[in-house]
């Protein structure tokens, strides 16, 4: 009976997630919010059903009753904070929301399935970040000052890189976190807010070529101290996130143009110059060229991808704690061998739908500053869950970079939750806009019947 039931789980998961997909993708097709947060509704009721489904597998397979009553400690707090946050911001945008917790709840129940304790850390850390978009909301709606402190940003960000350089502890070669509290902490996926929010203070004001080029000195010292720290991972991030709000803020096709061109020079450079860089490379070339030792990873990777196939081999029934990193660096890996490709393409639809959504607030913001601070969030976040799941399919050379809200790590996930509370502080600011607007627009209506009559 357990057999017949673990079968067929894995049909009904890839059923949840395939009809997720459709109804995230059929949102986006609207403008409308209320209609978008009644579909939200339809999609709550699946990430429900994902939970108790993932968990119910993960019992049948363990007998610990301790996972599920970790099970129901997450359904409540998925649940009151979606009655929270529906009760505090009305005019929210419930399909950021719950992109979100769906992307979250399969990160959690990837992560106990590899290793209860840190999917317990990564769980309390996802109820830090809930607190954030609780509150960030409102800071951001009432904060017009922010706009104003671009220098402060990059003076705190550039000091905080220096720090981690200088006294970072380092892992598979690159110096990437910093001893606090006993936890290890990543500055660099804080500041990568930081960094957007002073390039969108600096190129609201203009783009005339003195102001250009003096973000960009400031840019590139970010991206140099990364590239010293051996991050190189996070540098391509933070590059393409610039010269994207660059492209945005001038329209300047040239300025796009020189940046491509000094990033292929910068990429040519790094090979030649790290070690670590050409056998990363030589990876992606070859993942069997030194399967003992340095490539072993990949090589697993892409076993445990093609075992898996279309549908997979099932929650709980495959390997993957035989990918080196796979908690971190090759989460996706896991997911597609044991949900299976199709619940792997699933996921980057997801993924696909959250940034999109963040595109379309920023663009819908009449400020400068913020349309920049939504587009700069959305292509940093975009472009990591390309980095990830390119390199993880060998699609790219690995770079190391986490997968958002699913991979563990808890700078990663506090950094990516502070995003989505930020886009909906922006997508609040608009709301509140468009309401004063049609207020003031049927007052003038009122008044125009009463002068008829």
């Amino acid at each position: 009976m357990v057999k017949l039931a673990l079968e067929y789980s894995r049909y009904l998961m890839l059923l949840i997630v395939i009809l997720y997909s459709i109804l995230n993708l059929a949102a986006l097709r609207g403008a409308d919010v209320r209609w978008q947060n009644r579909l939200c509704r339809h999609q709550l009721v699946l990430i429900f059903c994902m939970q108790a489904l993932g968990y119910l597998i993960i019992y049948l397979k363990t007998r610990d009753m301790k996972l599920l009553l970790f099970y129901g400690i997450q359904a409540v707090v998925f649940l009151v904070f979606t009655v929270m946050f529906g009760l505090v911001y009305r005019h929210g945008s419930r399909i950021l929301i719950s992109n979100m917790l769906m992307l979250a709840a399969i990160g959690i129940m990837v992560q106990t399935r590899l290793d209860t304790e840190y999917a317990l850390r990564q769980f309390l850390f996802f109820c830090g970040g809930l607190i954030l978009i609780l509150l960030i909301p409102v800071v951001i709606r009432y904060m017009h000052v922010l706009a104003r402190w671009g220098l402060l940003y990059a003076l705190v960000g550039i000091g905080l890189l220096l720090v981690v350089w200088r006294l970072g502890n380092t892992s598979s070669g690159a110096q990437l976190s910093i001893n606090l509290g006993g936890f290890a902490l990543q500055p660099s996926e804080f500041i990568k807010i930081l960094f957007v929010f002073f390039t969108a203070s600096m190129l609201q004001k203009g783009t005339e070529f003195w102001r250009v080029a003096l973000v960009s000195v400031i840019a590139a010292a970010h991206v140099i101290i990364l590239v010293v720290s051996r991050d190189l991972g996070s540098a391509l991030v933070y590059f393409v996130a610039y010269l994207l709000m660059l492209f945005v803020a001038s329209h300047q096709p040239l300025y796009l143009a020189a940046g491509l061109g000094a990033g292929s020079v910068a990429a040519v450079a790094a090979y030649q110059l790290f070690s670590h860089v050409q056998v990363r490379v030589k990876m992606w070339l070859n993942p069997f060229y030194d399967y003992d030792n340095k490539s072993r990873q990949i090589a697993q990777s892409m076993m445990a991808i093609g075992t898996g196939s279309w549908l997979g081999s099932g929650f709980y029934q495959g390997m993957p704690k035989l990918i080196s990193l796979v908690r971190n660096d090759f989460v996706y890996a896991a997911i597609c061998e044991e949900l299976g490709t199709v619940f792997a393409i699933c996921v980057a639809v997801i993924y696909l739908g959250f940034v999109l959504q963040m595109i379309w607030v920023s663009t819908w913001m009449s400020e400068m500053f913020y349309k920049l601070v939504g587009f700069g969030l959305a292509v940093m976040f975009g472009f990591q869950v390309f980095l990830h799941i390119g390199g993880v399919i060998k699609m790219i050379p690995c770079t190391g970079i986490t997968l958002p809200l699913i991979s563990y790590g808890g700078s990663s996930m506090l950094t990516t939750m502070i995003m989505i509370g930020i886009i909906q502080g922006l997508h609040l600011m608009k709301e509140k806009e468009v309401q004063e607007l049609e207020r003031r627009r049927r007052e003038e209506e009122d008044d125009g019947d009463w002068e008829e009559i």
